[in-house]
């Protein structure tokens, strides 16, 4: 059967980002993959671009030929509070540089994303933002 859909998890390579907020996208692609072994077989593909996010929209163009209704971009969203997702339709990046790299090279804003929440009660400020965005989910957020 050929595959329908192609769903990818942005995130960043490294083993010391594996649990990071900013991986979340990837995270949970990857554990659908592994929860749904036999449909993923059979009705998708699970990408996880083995390069930086902000890289990741090169890595598709270059290693795929994906039809953009058949994709799903599942990345991690500081406006949502954690634990809370949103599937939406032709939206920008919202500032997300993964997801912009997706948009800027595949020329189109039609597809569709899955954004991961990973926001605190409280938003850190853009001083904390990386550091936020690379610290590892607690055991409790997971």
């Amino acid at each position: 059967m050929a595959t329908h859909y192609y769903i990818v998890g942005l995130g960043n390579p490294e083993p010391e980002y594996a649990l990071t907020r900013h991986n979340a996208g990837k995270f949970m692609a990857g554990l659908f993959a592994q929860k749904s072994a036999s449909w993923r077989t059979k009705a998708s593909e699970i990408i996880l671009p083995e390069c930086f996010m902000n890289e990741s929209g090169k890595f598709l163009t270059k290693n795929y030929k994906l039809p953009t209704t058949k994709l799903i971009v599942v990345h991690d969203d500081l406006d949502l509070p954690l634990g809370k997702f949103k599937i939406v339709f032709n939206r920008g990046s919202g500032g997300h540089k993964g997801v912009q790299s997706v948009i800027r090279a595949l020329k189109t804003e039609k597809f569709v994303r899955a954004r991961i929440g990973i926001s605190p009660k409280k938003k850190p400020n853009h001083k904390e933002l990386l550091k936020f965005l690379t610290s590892k989910f607690k055991p409790s957020e997971l």
